[in-house]
């Protein structure tokens, strides 16, 4: 797999789509007392993002009430955390999650190591725009005050988007190698720094040569010998870009797979990737799940969550028969 080879989601424009008649359903839905989840669902789980923004809009002007207020107001948990994630534009989702993993209490590593290893530069322009748009707030300013050591040096680093991109050089791949390889034996901070750099603004293509020169130098992967030197969120984050860089729909597959059986269903992991991948990879992800796993992404959600929040997330994974 190479990050320039063909990736599906599972989420697609609907086809015949009224955004008028939706709203109304919508409305509908969330009138009265009760509330019917699963025509939400049914709605806002078969619209791609941009149809969603439609429906709101429509929804301001029938109703003259926000959307996703009355989704906050009358949903409660883990399920209205899926159905307020889905009305959020992909960077206003992004900032949304690094807000929340920033300003909560105690700083949630995980969701900036998920984010700022897997996002590619416009991705990051923009997280960065809404960010600041939403929270009124600079968002390399917060993870400065928020994080420290060379955790932090990384992950400014990755939040400016000066990754290079579609670049190769062949003969500067065994130099950079060479330098990977003194950065694991010296460890100084100096070396941190050059080693934090290569991986973060050296392209993908790059990237992938000085990996196997890395091999050839070293005998070992990468990833072994970040394992060995590093420890800590430093360590987390860079062996997170290496393998984004080398697959990202196995990096996913792999967090949500440690999402559900290593921390005992994390939701707030699960939702994340699930929604803000569902129209880039997210059939790709269920694929290299299976692969790796042995079983289906749909079977484990299946036995972990419950309920309409069950059925959200399994209608965002787009299951089918055969994963049962």
């Amino acid at each position: 797999m190479f990050c320039g080879d063909y990736v599906q989601g599972t989420i697609f424009p609907a086809p015949n789509f009224n955004p008028i008649m939706d709203a109304q359903m919508l409305g509908g839905a969330l009138q009265g007392f009760g509330c019917d989840k699963d025509m939400l669902i049914d709605i806002l789980t078969q619209r791609c993002n941009t149809q969603r923004l439609m429906i709101a809009e429509a929804y301001q002007s029938m109703y003259g009430r926000d959307l996703i207020g009355d989704l906050k107001e009358k949903l409660s948990d883990h399920f209205k955390d899926v159905m307020v994630g889905l009305m959020y534009p992909p960077p206003s989702y992004d900032a949304h999650e690094l807000w929340h993993a920033m300003k909560g209490a105690g700083t949630e590593e995980n969701c900036l190591i998920d984010i700022f290893a897997s996002r590619t530069n416009a991705e990051i322009f923009q997280m960065r725009e809404a960010y600041c748009l939403q929270y009124s707030s600079n968002l390399q300013e917060d993870i400065y005050s928020e994080t420290s050591g060379h955790f932090r040096d990384t992950l400014m680093n990755l939040a400016q988007g000066i990754r290079e991109e579609g670049y190769t050089d062949p003969a500067m791949a065994a130099q950079d190698a060479m330098v990977l390889w003194e950065a694991c034996q010296r460890k100084t901070g100096e070396h941190k720094t050059m080693l934090q750099m290569i991986l973060c603004n050296k392209s993908y293509e790059q990237l992938w040569l000085v990996f196997q020169e890395f091999q050839n130098i070293s005998g070992q992967d990468i990833v072994d010998a970040i394992n060995e030197c590093y420890d800590g969120y430093f360590q987390e984050l860079l062996v997170a870009i290496v393998l984004c860089v080398r697959d990202k729909p196995a990096y996913f597959a792999y967090r949500l797979y440690s999402s559900i059986h290593d921390f005992g269903f994390h939701n707030k992991t699960v939702i994340r990737i699930l929604i803000a991948r569902s129209e880039i990879d997210l059939m790709t992800i269920r694929k290299r799940y299976k692969e790796r796993y042995g079983k289906s992404l749909f079977h484990d959600i299946k036995n972990f969550a419950s309920g309409h929040y069950e059925k959200a997330l399994l209608a965002i994974c787009a299951g089918d028969a055969e994963d049962y």
